[in-house]
C-alpha cells in the first residue's frame, strides 16, 4: 500500500472522508483526481496508471464491504470515471498547462507553488481549456473552493487570480492549445 506511505506529507484536509461533506459527484472526482496528483508529486516511481490505480485498490470499492472514502461503492464508481478523465488529462498535458500557468502567475515559477495550490490550478486549467461541457466559471468556483478546503489560508485567493486572469485572456482569444483533451482517458 504505496499511496499511504505518504500519508504523513499529505495535507489533513486530503484525509477527510468524502461522505462526511456530502459532495457531488464531478466535486469528488476532482477530489479524487488531486488526491493522485499530489501522490506523484511526493515522489515515487509509480507510472500515472499505476498511480490512478493504487488510489482506486486503496481508497475505493473494497471487498470487505468497508468505504475508505466513506462514500458509497455506487458513488465512488460514478465518481470514477471523471476522476480519470481529469487525472489523465492533466498528466497528459501538464507541461503545456504548466507554460499557461507560468505565463498567468507573475512573480511566480509553478514549481514554487504549493504542490496542492498548483495541482488544483492544472485541474481547473484543464477543465477551462479542454472540457467544454464544463463552464468556466464553475471549474473556476470549483478550484477555489478546493484550494480553500485543503491548501493554505491564502490558496483561495491565489487561485482566484491566477485562474480569473486565465479565464480573461481566454476570451480574448489569447490562450490557444491542442484540442485533444485526453490522449490516455481510454486507458
Amino acid at each position: 500500500m504505496r499511496w499511504l506511505t505518504f500519508s504523513s506529507s499529505f495535507p489533513k484536509a486530503l484525509l477527510v472522508k468524502a461522505g462526511e461533506l456530502m459532495l457531488g459527484r464531478r466535486r469528488l472526482s476532482r477530489e479524487i483526481a488531486l488526491r493522485v496528483l499530489f501522490q506523484i508529486e511526493t515522489g515515487g516511481d509509480l507510472t500515472p496508471s499505476e498511480s490512478f490505480s493504487l488510489f482506486c485498490d486503496n481508497f475505493g470499492p473494497r471487498e470487505d464491504g468497508e468505504e475508505a472514502l466513506d462514500c458509497s461503492d455506487k458513488v465512488f464508481r460514478e465518481a470514477a470515471p471523471f476522476a480519470r478523465e481529469l487525472f489523465f488529462g492533466v498528466t497528459s498535458h501538464k507541461e503545456e498547462l504548466d507554460k499557461v500557468l507560468t505565463d498567468a502567475s507573475e512573480n511566480w515559477r509553478v514549481d514554487r507553488m504549493s504542490k496542492v495550490d498548483r495541482n488544483v490550478l492544472r485541474l481547473a486549467l484543464f477543465e477551462m481549456l479542454y472540457l467544454d461541457d464544463i463552464p468556466p466559471k464553475v471549474s473556476l468556483n470549483e478550484a477555489i473552493d478546493l484550494g480553500k478546503d485543503y491548501g493554505s489560508e491564502d490558496s483561495g485567493a491565489f487561485i482566484n487570480g491566477v485562474l480569473d486572469g486565465i479565464h480573461r485572456r481566454m476570451f480574448q482569444d489569447k490562450i490557444s492549445v491542442n484540442q485533444d483533451p485526453c490522449p490516455e482517458k481510454a486507458e
